[in-house]
């Protein structure tokens, strides 16, 4: 009754006194209590009804906002908002095919498949299950990886700037460690390898310069304090023109005639030549130990297609000391990426399903052709969503396999070019675009240049994404109206 008189006298505004008090919402929220309990909310309707205790006293809140079901509805909305995840699936239209900033590798299903069963009640993950004792983690991938690359022994942590940093301090604390200059790269993050050296304990000394170094600069620099010799794959950038490296297999001569471990780290490391599918040939890691490499470390969740991890592998020797060392425990890795490390390192074992099996892998060798016809349905779909403000056309394209891997390397590609029809306010029309597609059910994340919007299609191989894509076009084109 109170609040039909408040329509009367103030119109369609609501008073203060208009909204309930938290013990009624709550009463009419049964449902919400009996889904999610009382404390989330509770909390959310104190906040709900001091938000619109703040618009009521401004003149600003209407009766229809205050209406039970209206509050019901919005207390609804505020414990869904609590409750939404912030990690999203979202459809990667960038053309950079292991992102970083995406999630880089996408698990293979035999991994995805893998994971509710061992992770939804007890396993072995440090229990030998032929003895009955205790059993060490490392030896559910150690062979696997030894058998793969050829190494004598293997273990892992959580990624490879730990296996990194772990190898250093294992081998060359309190000691010195030979890099050429033009190794001393910086990745993602600010991580420089001259402070990796300083957190691990060991002494940098520099040789050669920049863009050329030479064996006689490795031999130069050893002296007694000298711990190991090492070596930086260049993943991320590259120097051309006048230029000199030293070989693996040369520079493991000269460490193992000082009796001094040689150490590489590879960035990315493939487990399979890229080149038999047209792509640039990345260093392997079993070519790195055939050469005479001691002890070598990569990435797992870049071209080898699985979970963030650090891999490192090589003599016993030397492996034996980095798993000992007491760094290992804080940087190993946990059951969850460790099975689905497992599982994709299984699907090397079948290197013939390999661009089927391992998604990282078929998106990358994905044929043009599919990509250009692809774009070519897609095309008049999202043409009509976005007239007339915008022109949609089918464009090739040039993209990256990304994650610092073959940085110069350019993926053959297509996709749809979006340009607004304005000449005026370009950049904002299409920062508009971005945010709408960004804040679609399943974002959809672009890349503006050149005064327009490219959706690079070579990761939308999915069926049930292009779906969700063309299902969402319908929303796109409200948000923007």
């Amino acid at each position: 009754m109170s609040q039909s008189r408040e329509s009367v006298v103030h119109g369609s505004k609501a008073a203060p006194k208009d909204l309930p008090s938290t013990d009624k919402l709550l009463r009419l929220s049964e449902p919400l209590l009996a889904e999610h309990g009382h404390s989330l909310v509770a909390a959310e309707a104190r906040a709900l009804l001091d938000r619109l205790r703040v618009r009521a006293v401004a003149g600003e809140l209407s009766q229809e906002a205050v209406k039970p079901e209206r509050l019901q509805a919005l207390l609804a909305e505020r414990v869904a908002a609590r409750l939404k995840p912030r990690m999203q699936a979202v459809l990667n239209l960038t053309g950079t095919v292991i992102h970083t900033n995406l999630g880089r590798s996408l698990l293979a299903d035999a991994a995805l498949q893998d994971l509710p069963r061992l992770m939804a009640g007890p396993n072995n993950l440090e229990f030998d299950l032929a003895s009955g004792g205790r059993g060490d983690r490392d030896s559910l991938v150690e062979g696997l990886l030894c058998e793969l690359t050829g190494a004598e022994a293997a273990t892992v942590v959580n990624n490879n700037a730990a296996a990194v940093l772990l190898a250093i301090a294992a081998l060359a604390r309190g000691r010195e460690v030979i890099l050429s200059r033009g190794e001393l790269v910086e990745i993602g993050g600010a991580f420089r390898m001259p402070d990796v050296m300083a957190s691990a304990g060991a002494r940098l000394v520099e040789v050669g310069t920049t863009n050329r170094t030479h064996a006689r600069d490795y031999a130069g620099a050893i002296s007694p304090e000298t711990a190991m010799l090492m070596k930086v794959h260049t993943s991320n950038y590259q120097v051309q023109g006048f230029t000199a490296a030293v070989e693996e297999a040369e520079l493991a001569k000269i460490a193992h005639a000082h009796d001094l471990p040689l150490v590489t780290d590879l960035g990315s490391g493939a487990l399979v030549d890229l080149s038999q599918w047209g792509l640039p040939r990345e260093p392997l890691p079993q070519d790195m130990l055939a050469a005479g490499c001691d002890v070598v470390t990569f990435s797992g969740d870049k071209l080898l297609g699985g979970p963030q991890a650090g891999l490192i592998v090589g003599k016993r020797e030397f492996i034996e000391r980095i798993r000992k060392f007491p760094m290992k425990r804080a940087l190993r890795m946990s059951k969850l990426p460790l099975a689905a490390l497992e599982a994709t390192l299984r699907l090397y074992l079948r290197p013939e399903r390999l661009t089927e099996d391992l998604p990282t892998l078929r998106l990358l060798t994905r044929p043009l052709e599919a990509i250009r016809n692809q774009a070519e349905q897609l095309q008049p779909l999202l043409a009509a969503a976005l007239a007339p403000r915008y022109t949609v056309l089918v464009r090739e394209m040039l993209g990256q396999i990304g994650s610092g891997s073959l940085p110069v390397a350019r993926l053959p590609s297509a996709g749809l070019v979006i340009a607004p029809v304005a000449s005026k306010g370009i950049g904002t029309a299409l920062e508009r675009l971005a945010e709408a597609l960004r804040a679609l059910p399943l974002p959809v994340i672009a890349r503006i240049a050149e005064d327009q919007l490219w959706l690079d299609l070579r990761c939308l191989d999915r069926a049930d994404h292009q779906a969700a894509f063309i299902g969402q076009l319908s929303a796109l084109q409200e948000a923007l109206a």
